[in-house]
């Protein structure tokens, strides 16, 4: 059976470490603005067990002219989990959350290799792929609710 249900910060470090943060300190796995009132974790259970994480933060970026927006940050499935629907479901479930509190758009930093999957939800790439520091290269995506 799988659940999604809201978790503190600290749980996400458990799938944000191997999966985000591999063979860097455990402090690399703490992102500024995770324990505020607006920001919100979401884990994925499969038969009680956290195998997927998602992070949805109350920010907004310039670039956009939507009044209400929210970044997704830290998703991931554990590795041996991957390809089998739950990040999809995870993200269907931020977007279904955004709805409800009335978010007009979607935004994140997508690292290369998961552009296509988020493609595949209808996000759209905005300007040129970046790098981020100690992560690797990203590009800025976005999906209007």
């Amino acid at each position: 059976m799988t659940i999604i249900k809201e978790i503190p910060s600290k749980e996400t470090h458990i799938v944000r470490h191997p999966v985000l943060r591999k063979g860097k300190p455990i402090e690399s796995c703490l992102f500024e603005g995770d324990d505020l009132d607006s920001t919100h974790h979401f884990g994925l259970y499969v038969d009680k067990n956290l195998t997927g994480i998602i992070s949805l933060f109350k920010q907004t970026n310039a670039i956009f002219a939507e009044k209400n927006q929210a970044q997704i940050r830290g998703m991931a499935i554990l590795e041996n989990n991957q390809k089998k629907g739950y990040g999809e479901a995870l993200v269907r479930h931020c977007e279904n959350y955004c709805k409800e509190h009335f978010t007009d758009l979607i935004w994140f930093n997508a690292r290369t290799a998961a552009v296509g999957f988020y493609k595949k939800m209808d996000y759209q790439i905005l300007g040129e792929p970046f790098d981020i520091k100690d992560v690797g290269e990203h590009y800025l995506m976005y999906k209007k609710l």
